[in-house]
């Protein structure tokens, strides 16, 4: 229980001079144990429940320092920037200040801060002062101490300002703002991130990822001349990012640009914002056009076969108007809130916006992973649980460089097959992932796993494994494995793995084992050296 501080109490002599600092309030609170058994009680900045109870860390991978807790079992994290991060005991985190200074006056002036989470400064004062007094009306009924005092011997110990509500709402509102993309919170063994701790409406995922294509599409309508729209047509990235722009925002006024932009990305062979340029001029329905489309169809083998649909030579107008109308339904549509998060990820990620990317992902394997848990039942089809977004996943994850993710979903991925070529390809990308990740017993596991589909008789899409490309990957796994064994002193599991290596490789027809022969014999003898 706390206390009344009495003008003569130790914390209420003399004010600290405030330093800037932002650990300034967290060392006077080591330092002063009076003053961090006032900050535990009634303020539940407690430094002795740092210990969260699970691994966490930043999908981002900075650094996270656990420095006080509360009595629900959340805990307060420091991040890299000093940024302090809560998280508490149901899966939710977020930003509560940019430093622990910050991060204390919140907690300090509004002790009630976590029935406060919705608020916002467009709120207003009224309805701020009444929840917050609402918040702190038990607290102010304890005979036991009086909040305010408490709360201002605590401020004048740590050098804290006094701030209104109000103020202070408004800085907890800023700071969850900021929680997402930099500090998404996960849980370190299983991957899946924790819920936001509050529920304040953020821009739309497209705004960021477009705003670029917006500024250059907006510059290029106002009147940019040639050398404009040569730089942004030459510019691969700019190119993409004004198509999807106009995609959202289309003009008539735009036919020349897009022709200009289609005749450069085609030099990009078969992408979608290709399709999209072409479906973008051949809604104008000019059958002049035509001309133009087939030759960038015609560009490669690829854009061949990704715009054969495109009508003939002697199409009208109209028809080439309705191929671009179907088209734009069935792959693109003019309301940003429909596009695939797969689309904008990409986005965000070439145009280095890698945290936003991996947290767009993360959030949606997040989903899949929930829904499939969901649906799994007795006699459920595999198809069902509709696989093929995991294999996306886990391709963006592995181009983000977030290997981690990439396995989660792969696995998931993986035990969703039901043809053994699918469950033996799916196990072999995840081996090598969990090998990537020094996860060495886990990708020997798989690899066992692997091994019992090429023997199981039952069925057949398997039947030519031996003389193609997929015996290759199999046998070359096994050895890459291998040797990352022989790399870790694992002697016994080297010389296993080996066995099963060479007896994949005498399985394979002979074109099929050349290529692997020389990684096989370099394999077996770093084996040799191990003695």
């Amino acid at each position: 229980m706390g206390s009344h501080i009495p003008p003569n109490h130790p914390l209420s002599v003399g004010a600290v001079t405030f330093c800037g600092m932002t650990d300034h309030a967290l060392r006077l609170l080591r330092q002063s144990r009076a003053a961090a058994e006032l900050a535990a009680f009634p303020f539940d900045f407690d430094l002795d429940r740092a210990d969260h109870g699970e691994e966490v860390r930043l999908a981002s991978g900075g650094p996270l320092t656990p420095v006080a807790g509360d009595g629900t079992g959340g805990t307060f994290f420091v991040c890299a920037d000093g940024s302090v991060l809560y998280a508490d005991s149901e899966g939710s985190a977020g930003i509560i200040g940019s430093s622990v200074d910050e991060a204390l006056e919140i907690v300090v002036g509004l002790p009630g801060w976590h029935d406060c989470l919705d608020l916002s400064p467009a709120d207003g004062a009224e309805k701020i002062l009444a929840r917050v007094a609402e918040a702190e009306e038990d607290m102010r009924e304890d005979e036991d101490f009086d909040l305010d005092a408490e709360r201002a011997g605590l401020r004048t110990a740590l050098g804290l300002p006094e701030r209104s509500p109000v103020e202070l709402i408004g800085m907890l509102h800023a700071a969850l703002l900021r929680t997402e993309p930099d500090f998404l919170l996960l849980n370190a063994e299983e991957g899946g991130a924790y819920e936001r701790l509050d529920r304040h409406p953020r821009p739309p995922l497209w705004e960021p990822v477009l705003a670029r294509g917006r500024t250059d599409l907006a510059v290029l309508r106002a009147g940019g001349g040639p050398a404009e729209w040569d730089a942004v047509a030459r510019d691969p990235l700019r190119r993409r990012l004004v198509l999807r722009a106009a995609q959202f925002d289309r003009a008539d006024s735009d036919l020349g640009l897009l022709r200009h932009l289609v005749r450069y990305e085609a030099g990009s062979s078969m992408t979608d914002e290709l399709r999209l340029g072409a479906v973008l001029v051949g809604l104008h329905g000019l059958a002049e056009d035509l001309p133009l489309l087939h030759e960038v169809r015609d560009t490669d083998f690829d854009t061949v076969c990704g715009l054969s649909e495109l009508p003939g030579a002697g199409a009208t107008g109209a028809e080439l108007r309705q191929w671009a109308l179907d088209t734009d339904a069935s792959w693109f549509g003019a309301d940003p809130a429909d596009e695939p998060p797969f689309t904008l990820a990409e986005l965000a990620r070439d145009q280095g916006m890698t945290e936003l990317a991996r947290v767009t992902l993360i959030r949606l394997l997040d989903e899949i992973e929930l829904g499939l848990f969901q649906l799994r039942r007795p006699g459920a089809a595999p198809e069902a649980l509709g696989a093929s977004p995991l294999r996306s996943l886990s391709h963006a994850f592995q181009k983000l460089g977030d290997t981690f993710q990439a396995l989660r979903a792969q696995r998931l991925f993986a035990d969703l097959q039901d043809t053994a070529w699918a469950r033996v390809s799916a196990r072999l990308t995840q081996a090598r992932l969990e090998r990537e990740l020094g996860r060495l017993s886990q990708a020997t596991a798989t690899l066992t796993t692997l091994r019992a589909v090429l023997t199981d008789p039952r069925d057949t899409s398997l039947r030519h494994w031996h003389g193609v490309n997929l015996g290759c990957f199999i046998a070359e796994e096994h050895y890459a494995l291998t040797r990352a064994l022989a790399d870790a002193d694992l002697r016994a599991e080297s010389r296993a793995l080996l066995a099963h290596a060479d007896a994949i490789l005498g399985e394979l027809s002979g074109n099929a084992a050349t290529g692997v022969r020389e990684l096989a014999e370099e394999t077996a003898e770093r084996v040799r050296g191990l003695g």
